[in-house]
């Protein structure tokens, strides 16, 4: 037998900006992979790449004895794995490894219903970003049974480094809304801070070099602003809708939790008045527009300017 033909056989649901790059990953490494998403563009690539499409997620299941899952809303989630066709039907379907956003509470619910049915669930949100992900680079932040942490976690060292938050569903996926409410803050206090700037006559190019050499670096001014938004190319990756559900996520369980949120409550409205005002299918980095057209000034950095 070849080292490929003992390896586990995988299922991976959800080819989107995300979770394509993670299933040609574990491609790459040598497993055997099958396939679902409902952009059937999607498949055709990753079939390109050495994957087996399937019609359904019960299709998967029917094979794979460890599913991973990367979906953009809960009702997705819960589709593909409880749905008429969903991964619950497959023989063969033993881990869920489910790396969407989705709070604690749906998680912790999820895996008991998964448990009744003999079903191991590791909730294992990710952070990173698109350009990480095809690098094998992301954060994995695991949740979940040790048995099943400890099938799954070679697989997941593929995608990035893992950090196991320990047996109880739903950890990982509050420290995800945890790393996201800062991520989300500091992004949106960097837009308004730039268009300061560019109103007052700074050169972006020249903000972006002072403050990642100052107290003021973050994610955002480290790569975003350069690599998306003083371009003018908007294409990071997360839609605004994705960002917006994971900040809602967040105040949801500071409210269960009786914690007051006084920025993260603002910043959630930031990123709701782009949703409603027509950037919900936009990147997330399409936000300083608005704070632009505000202050009637741009943030463009010098290779957009000499494409003009």
């Amino acid at each position: 037998m070849s080292a490929s033909e003992s390896k586990p056989r995988l299922g991976f649901i959800g080819l989107g900006k995300m979770g394509a790059p993670m299933a040609r990953r574990l491609i790459d490494t040598g497993h055997h992979v099958i396939v679902h998403d409902i952009a059937a563009g999607a498949v055709r690539e990753l079939q390109e790449a050495g994957a087996r499409a399937a019609r359904s997620p019960r299709e998967v299941a029917a094979e794979a004895s460890i599913v991973f899952t990367c979906l953009p809303s809960l009702d997705a989630v819960r589709e593909v794995v409880t749905g008429p066709n969903g991964l619950t039907h497959g023989n063969a379907f033993q881990i869920l490894v489910d790396h969407s956003t989705t709070g604690p509470e749906f998680a912790e619910t999820l895996g008991k219903e998964l448990a009744q049915r003999r079903v191991h669930m590791l909730d294992a949100p990710i952070s990173g970003g698109v350009q990480r992900a095809r690098e094998g680079k992301l954060s994995v932040i695991v949740s979940g049974e040790q048995l099943a942490f400890d099938r799954a976690c070679g697989l997941l060292e593929a995608l990035g480094k893992v950090h196991y938050m320990g047996s109880k569903s739903g950890q990982a996926q509050m420290m995800k809304l945890v790393n996201n409410l800062l991520s989300q803050i500091a992004t949106a206090a960097t837009y308004e801070a730039f268009v300061l700037g560019a109103k007052a006559g700074l050169d972006p190019d020249a903000m972006v070099e002072v403050i990642n050499s100052s107290t003021g670096a973050n994610n955002c001014t480290l790569h975003k602003m350069p690599r998306s938004v003083l371009p003018r190319t908007f294409d990071y990756g997360s839609n605004m809708e994705i960002t917006y559900k994971d900040i809602s996520l967040c105040m949801k369980e500071a409210e269960r939790l009786g914690v007051t949120m006084f920025l993260g409550n603002m910043a959630r409205q930031l990123w709701g008045y782009g949703v409603n005002h027509g950037g919900a299918k936009r990147d997330s980095s399409t936000l300083i527009t608005h704070f632009e057209e505000w202050a009637g000034v741009q943030v463009i950095g010098k290779a957009a300017r000499e494409r003009k």
